[in-house]
Formats: structure tokens, C-alpha cells, sequence
């Protein structure tokens, strides 16, 4: 006989239902996802923690009942890995944000030392900034930039992902490309 169960699943909303029938279906969804989305499934049919964890693969009941217990709380979001280990995150979205206002900034050839950015100039400047951030790598500055859309270029400059810089008669024009957002996916 199975012990009592501490917290348990809370009962479905019509939505909730089709959100995990559709990524308990879904291939190309995560797999943990699928998993996830099925022991919630089995559980709320009425399977015990350790039929549903059987049923998926599982070996163990115990990380059922801690999936249900933050599926009440959280709702769909349990379905999401949190922070799967190592260090913890050290630059949220302030700290990126500060990152990238600096970056946007033309650098100063007499304070700056330098007419372009690059990984290490910014990671000096930064560093040294009176609102720095002392501990900031040039991988982490180089992450910041890709996800804002920022590539590095052959000729050693930045350039915004589906723009570009034209030479033309009249001067030099910049030419953004209205299918970027389709063509990053």
C-alpha cells in the first residue's frame, strides 16, 4: 500500500489539460518536457507517483511528488528545468543591460583607447567603470552581444544581424533585411 500522499496534484484546468496533452505528444519539444508533461498527465488520471514514474521510465516516485508539488504552485511553468546546477548565474538582465549601453556607446580614443570595441577593450572598460562589473569576462560581454543580435565581422567591427553598411554614390547607406527574424529561427 502506497503512504499518503503529502500534496496532491491539484485538479487540471481545461487549458492546463491541452497544454500537457499537446507536449506530451509533441517531438520536438525537450525530452524532459515530454516527460514532465507525461507523469502530470498519469497522475492526474489517478496513477500513484510510483505507477506514473514506471510508466515514463522513471525509477523513483519521490521527484514525482516534487514535480507535483511545483506544479501546484507554479502551474505549467513546472514543466521548464530550473538552473540544472553549476555556478549560479551572475549577470541578470541589469547587469546585461548595462552591458550593452555601454557597448552602444561610441567608444573615446583618449579615454577608451580605442576607436572600435572589442571583447577586451570592453571587458577593461567595464572592469574599471565606477558602476562596473569587476568580475565580467570577454566570453560573457561576447554571449551578451550574440543574444542582442551583435555578430563580429571579418573587417574587426560589430554589426547588427540583418544590417549592413552599403557604399553608395551618395554616401554610405544602411540596409537592414526585413526577413532577420525569420531567417535566425
Amino acid at each position: 500500500m502506497t503512504r499518503r500522499k503529502k500534496e496532491p496534484l491539484r485538479p487540471l484546468s481545461a487549458k492546463e489539460q491541452e497544454v500537457l496533452e499537446r507536449i506530451s505528444r509533441a517531438r520536438s519539444d525537450p525530452a524532459s518536457h515530454v516527460a514532465r508533461a507525461n507523469l502530470l498527465l498519469k497522475v492526474a488520471d489517478g496513477a500513484s507517483y510510483t505507477e506514473a514514474a514506471q510508466a515514463v521510465g522513471r525509477l523513483s516516485g519521490d521527484a514525482v511528488s516534487k514535480l507535483v508539488a511545483r506544479f501546484n504552485q507554479e502551474g505549467l511553468a513546472a514543466v521548464e528545468p530550473r538552473h540544472g546546477g553549476g555556478p549560479p548565474v551572475e549577470y541578470g538582465v541589469e547587469e546585461r543591460q548595462r552591458i550593452l549601453a555601454k557597448f552602444e556607446r561610441q567608444p573615446d580614443r583618449e579615454q577608451d583607447g580605442t576607436a572600435t570595441w572589442s571583447l577586451n577593450t570592453m571587458r577593461r572598460v567595464l572592469r574599471t567603470a565606477s558602476d562596473g562589473l569587476p568580475t565580467v569576462s570577454t566570453y560573457t560581454i561576447g554571449q551578451v552581444l550574440h543574444e542582442a543580435g551583435w555578430t563580429w565581422q571579418k573587417d574587426r567591427t560589430w554589426c547588427k544581424t540583418g544590417t549592413v553598411v552599403r557604399k553608395r554614390k551618395g554616401g554610405t547607406v544602411e540596409v537592414t533585411d526585413p526577413e532577420t527574424e525569420g531567417k535566425k529561427t
